[in-house]
């Protein structure tokens, strides 16, 4: 078996699946009447001060999903944030979650067919109503895109439309039930 970062986290999704969850920022949806305004900088550092919690303070290497979106809830609630919701997975009953791999939707790599595949691939997930919709392999996909070697200023920018893009559509997409998603 392969040992874990220190700074490293296993989520243990409903189901089979587990996801690895290092350092790297992880894109957070928030529901509620306050997500709108709430900083994403502050949703950023409450989650990394989770993750050192379960990881160093109670010397986990796995937590799952509910216990983990649990506590965030609560740190947020300590920051006044009263009127967030999570939304934890395979809680009502719907499909716990689909995904897909970003770098798989790059094709020709160029960015003007990507992003109406990332669109179209979007709807897909929506369809069977999941709790939770994943997109995995965005650094790789930026590179792939932006035809770059090494991260730059470019490669961030392009980051931050998709990431952007994909929390626009999800909004803009008629959903019967509230729906989370992760982008890493």
């Amino acid at each position: 078996m392969i040992p874990l970062p220190s700074a490293c986290l296993v989520f243990k999704l409903t189901g089979d699946g587990t996801i690895a969850c290092t350092g790297q920022p992880i894109a957070f949806e928030l529901t509620g009447e306050a997500a709108p305004m709430v900083d994403a900088e502050l949703v950023q550092n409450a989650a990394a001060g989770v993750l050192h919690y379960f990881r160093m303070e109670m010397k986990r290497t796995s937590v799952s999903v509910g216990e983990f979106s649990a506590a965030l809830e609560t740190v947020l609630h300590g920051f006044g944030l009263t009127h967030l919701k999570t939304a934890v997975a395979g809680e009502s009953g719907q499909p716990c979650h689909v995904e897909s791999d970003l770098c798989l939707l790059t094709g020709d790599g160029l960015e003007m067919f990507f992003f109406t595949r990332l669109r179209h691939e979007l709807r897909r997930q929506l369809g069977p109503s999941p709790s939770m919709v994943r997109f995995y392999g965005l650094r790789p996909c930026v590179m792939q895109l932006a035809k770059a070697r090494r991260w730059s200023r470019r490669c961030q920018t392009l980051h931050d439309q998709i990431v952007d893009y994909l929390r626009s559509s999800l909004r803009a997409e008629p959903v019967n039930t509230p729906c989370g998603l992760v982008i890493h």
